[in-house]
């Protein structure tokens, strides 16, 4: 038994390493209040074995060496963005993100804000739109419960829409199939 152990965990190690190695420089961004969009973001970051930071202590130095940028806020109001990503925006935008690979992901509340569900990441994929980004990750909106955000975009969320407080038990699955389904373009 000790054996069939040492031989997953060195597979296990290998597969690993081989993921990190071929993946790209990968910067997990988020703005969080309460700390639930920093869960995700640290969920995520961790599974992909990528920097997490706070967009409120983002430097130019780290945007320039990210290849990839995963970015996620969570939704307040009327689909308005984390009050931190205002400054983070206008920081992004004035950076040379051509070339860069984005993916977004999201945190609201389909129950409450059913009409603005996620809508603050549609802020940040009409920011950074016209920048030469080449976007990745949407998600179909089958299995969501909500009645309109701004975030849809031909009849997909320009992200990852997660709904931590009223479907928390979809969280980690929705997690995983997103980053499965992005993993080949980091």
């Amino acid at each position: 038994m000790l054996l069939q152990w040492r031989a997953f965990l060195s597979y296990y190690e290998s597969k690993t390493y081989n993921i990190r190695e071929k993946m790209k420089k990968t910067l997990v961004v988020y703005g969080s209040s309460t700390g639930t969009c920093q869960g995700i973001a640290d969920k995520i970051g961790a599974k992909l074995g990528a920097e997490v930071v706070d967009v409120a202590n983002l430097t130019d130095g780290q945007v320039d060496e990210a290849e990839n940028l995963l970015l996620g806020t969570s939704t307040w109001g009327a689909g308005e963005l984390q009050d931190d990503w205002y400054d983070g925006l206008e920081k992004l935008k004035a950076l040379d993100l051509n070339g860069k690979t984005v993916a977004l992901f999201g945190c609201g509340d389909s129950e409450s804000y059913s009409d603005t569900f996620c809508g603050a990441m549609d802020e940040i994929y009409s920011a950074l739109k016209d920048k030469g980004v080449n976007f990745v990750g949407q998600v179909s909106t089958d299995g969501y419960t909500f009645d309109d955000s701004a975030a849809v975009v031909d009849g997909k969320f320009v992200g990852l829409a997660l709904d931590d407080i009223n479907e928390d038990d979809k969280t980690d699955e929705r997690i995983d199939a997103w980053l499965e389904s992005i993993k080949s373009a980091l």
